[in-house]
């Protein structure tokens, strides 16, 4: 991504999820959904003046947490401090800059002591697709978003663009990299545009601490690996071409087609299993073997991290109905796909991305 423009611009695993290469083809990983908290719950009523801000309050704190759960979490309880606070509220800086101030004070006590949310990538080099390795529980990942909860519908293509982008899973990646305060620096300065001294305020801190803290966080993401060239700009026709050509391949199996699709590295990841494969031939090779369960699915498009997404379901179910296998989210680099990761805990994934819990046959 460039980071130059956006400067300008704006339980342990699930019982090792049920066992191994046999869980693959039998079924799909599911973490109950009450393990996270009030991320979906209902709330008190409040305020229209707060409820305004939620949508970027989300984007802000997922960029912070690096899970949609989390961050609603963080919302939630911004909202409600703020709703008890609202009488108290003096005017002594906008509404919006007191609810981003306690917003940064819940994420940062929440991620006080945390270890970073993490891709397999992180873990070790590639693998062969005959292992799958182990498994790591939820609070280990780096989870998905669906667009539509943290981008605004209408806006500059610019800011949209950069909105897309810095939500992007391997921007997310390298945010994670950053401590808390270091984070929250970067994306109220390069992300949100904040001046130095709003961010030295929200922070209490100096405009100077705030300008080195800024300074070592661009420093780290520069060795992160991202990708100076590829702008997350809205699908052009031969790309959305690309996406159609893959959900077709993938939902007649032809694995041929599929990989002919792929970038010479592309990359396939799996959370919770730490496996992750790189190539055309390993991707093939584990499409073929352990992944042959999927043979016979269906996809429902949807968007997630700026980028294409698939809710997959297996055939299998009750019926002849297809069943919930993994949310699929799809990188693209130019003309081709540079990595697919599919998520697996659909028990929580299915329901934010409004996925319905079975299809018919």
């Amino acid at each position: 991504m460039r980071l130059a423009e956006i400067r300008h611009r704006g339980t342990k695993g699930r019982a090792a999820v049920q066992s191994g290469a046999a869980a693959l083809g039998l079924s799909s990983v599911q973490t109950s959904p009450s393990a996270r908290g009030t991320a979906t719950a209902g709330t008190t009523e409040l305020d229209p003046r707060l409820e305004k801000y939620r949508r970027e309050l989300r984007g802000y704190c997922y960029r912070m947490m690096g899970s949609a759960f989390e961050a609603d979490d963080a919302v939630q309880e911004t909202m409600v401090r703020a709703w008890r606070a609202i009488d108290r509220f003096e005017g002594r800086s906008s509404l919006r800059s007191w609810l981003y101030r306690i917003a940064t004070n819940v994420c940062l006590t929440q991620l006080d002591g945390r270890q970073r949310r993490a891709r397999p990538m992180d873990f070790a080099p590639a693998g062969t697709a005959d292992v799958l390795g182990p498994t790591h529980p939820e609070a280990t990942w780096l989870g998905p978003i669906p667009d539509d909860s943290v981008i605004p519908t209408q806006g500059d293509p610019a800011e949209l663009a950069a909105s897309r982008e810095t939500i992007r899973l391997a921007f997310m990646a390298a945010l994670q990299h950053l401590p808390p305060r270091q984070r929250a620096v970067l994306i109220l300065r390069e992300v949100l545009r904040w001046r130095a001294d709003e961010v030295a305020e929200l922070l209490d801190t100096s405009v100077a601490s705030v300008n080195s803290a800024l300074q070592r966080a661009r420093a780290t993401l520069a060795t992160s690996g991202l990708s100076d060239t590829d702008s997350m700009k809205p699908l052009d026709d031969d790309q959305r071409a690309l996406v159609d050509r893959f959900a077709d391949a993938f939902e007649r199996y032809d694995i041929d087609a599929l990989v002919s699709l792929l970038h010479d590295d592309a990359t396939q990841n799996m959370p919770p299993y730490e496996l992750w494969l790189e190539g055309p031939a390993e991707i093939s090779a584990f499409l073929l073997g352990p992944g042959i369960a999927c043979r016979g699915s269906r996809l429902i498009p949807r968007s997630a991290n700026g980028s294409p997404a698939f809710g997959q379901y297996k055939p299998g179910g009750p019926n002849g109905s297809y069943t919930p296998w993994s949310l699929q989210v799809l990188e693209l680099s130019g003309s081709r796909i540079a990595g697919v990761t599919y998520f697996l805990d659909t028990d929580a994934l299915f329901p934010l991305f409004g996925l319905p819990a079975r299809l018919e046959a």
